[in-house]
């Protein structure tokens, strides 16, 4: 009987026939990639964290600038790359936040009778701008105790907007607040952040508020832009307006 052959040393896994192992690429290999690759730091700057900035000596009290510089430069590309992503994430929800108010004020548009367009705005706009609650606050010569047949629309008395606002000011962003029951009613317990927007109808109807809060503290913090929560605002006058002409 013929002697069985030895058994052969299996590779290692995941290193199939042909493969090159990681000791087999040179210092020549390197540089005539990257010869052939200029930009290949400008599409892997994450690169230049594994290179170690080479170190001479040249003496006692002399420095080596260019391990400085080196250094600095590859601390400045890991800061650009980290300011790139912040800057592509808010230019996300920037857009997120564009869209849902603009769906929001085709909404209000689309109403087809004033109490359908107070529905819309106490019920369905808090939804499409991804808040907690949203409501109609009007400043009223009657009993601001008085209860309205429609939840989410409160009376104030005559001079609470201008006490809130100021004269010269229409919309007030405040953050780690309580909510006002005279504002948001039974959904005040939720608002711990909230927007205040000023409302003007007409010259002959009372000032009013859209308040809008949420329970997150720090939602609407004094530095937020206000230009799309003032756009809404503004659609929102401008389409009680034209139904209250319409009214008797």
């Amino acid at each position: 009987m013929a002697d069985r052959p030895q058994d052969q040393p299996k590779p290692p896994p995941g290193n199939s026939a042909g493969a090159i192992a990681p000791a087999e690429i040179s210092a020549r290999d390197v540089l005539f990639f990257l010869r052939r690759h200029p930009d290949f730091l400008d599409s892997h700057p994450e690169a230049l964290k594994l290179l170690r900035p080479p170190q001479r000596e040249a003496g006692d009290g002399v420095l080596d600038f260019q391990h400085f510089m080196l250094d600095r430069l590859r601390r400045d590309a890991a800061r650009l790359h980290d300011e790139q992503r912040t800057l592509i994430a808010t230019s996300r929800s920037n857009l997120a936040s564009q869209c849902r108010v603009h769906k929001a004020a085709l909404t209000i548009l689309r109403a087809q009778s004033f109490e359908h367009l107070l529905q819309i705005v106490t019920t369905d706009l808090a939804v499409l701008i991804d808040v907690d609650v949203v409501t109609i606050a009007v400043e009223s010569s009657s009993a601001p105790t008085r209860r309205l047949p429609m939840p989410g629309i409160h009376l104030l008395q005559e001079g609470t907007v201008e006490a809130l606002l100021g004269a010269d000011r229409d919309v007030l962003l405040s953050t780690g607040v309580h909510g006002d029951p005279t504002l948001y009613g039974a959904a005040a317990g939720l608002v711990r952040s909230q927007a205040l927007l000023r409302l003007n109808f007409r010259r002959s109807a009372p000032v009013g508020l859209m308040c809008v809060g949420t329970r997150k503290p720090e939602t609407f913090h004094p530095g937020l832009g206000t230009e799309l929560l003032s756009f809404l605002a503004r659609t929102l006058e401008i389409t009680i307006s034209q139904w209250l002409s319409l009214g008797p």
